[in-house]
């Protein structure tokens, strides 16, 4: 069951990470385009703030260095501080970093945390607090309460961007608590989904047959 989890958490980071990065990456690889204005002052302002971005943008790289390098601890200190100081765009993306690198280093309880924080955060959109709930559940997956799990994905697999995984994780908690028919009905809605990703049918797939034999 560890192995399903975790293979599902793999591909849910792969997919995901990137919708965070096509909305936000604007933020991280380029300067801030700066209309050109008449006055001094207003160029001197542009100046700042292109710095600033230029700042956020170097120190969240080092970050993501750290990271391939395995060096999560120095990747999550980075983040913290990147966290308090950047803008909203920033500050949002390196919160959900800093909480893989704290997971990454083995810190789960500080990556739930951070997690359960951006899922009551008013000031992001409601879809990336969704996400925030559904990587705080996988990552207590294994060892959380299975009631109080299953509880915080139902609304999410009603609707929404992270329906299918939410819904394959409902499957595959219905199973550990041997629930077979649920775990079943869940698998076969994300298998007759042409919209869900591939990998969650596949997934789902191998499942149902698996429950067949």
């Amino acid at each position: 069951m560890a192995d399903i989890f975790e293979e599902v958490d793999e591909e849910l980071k792969e997919e995901n990470f990137k919708k965070l990065w096509d909305r936000f990456g604007r933020y991280i690889v380029v300067a801030v385009v700066l209309v050109v204005a008449g006055t001094a002052a207003h160029v001197g302002w542009q100046h700042y703030t292109l710095d600033r971005q230029e700042a956020f943008s170097e120190r969240f790289e080092a970050a993501i260095n750290f990271e391939s390098q395995d060096k999560n601890a120095d990747a999550a200190a980075v983040l913290t501080v990147l966290a308090e100081e950047a803008n909203d765009g920033y500050a949002m993306l390196a919160r959900f970093r800093e909480a893989a690198a704290r997971r990454a280093e083995g810190d789960t309880a500080a990556a739930i945390d951070i997690y359960d924080a951006l899922a009551v955060e008013d000031s992001i959109d409601a879809m990336y607090r969704d996400y925030a709930v559904l990587l705080s559940v996988i990552t207590q997956a294994d060892t959380g309460d299975v009631g109080q799990m299953v509880e915080r994905l139902i609304p999410l697999a009603s609707s929404g961007p992270w329906r299918h995984t939410a819904g394959e994780y409902l499957g595959l908690f219905a199973l550990k608590k041997g629930n077979t028919a649920a775990a079943r009905e869940r698998f076969q809605t994300i298998a007759d989904d042409l919209e869900a990703p591939q990998g969650v049918r596949a997934r789902a797939a191998e499942l149902l047959q698996t429950l067949d034999q």
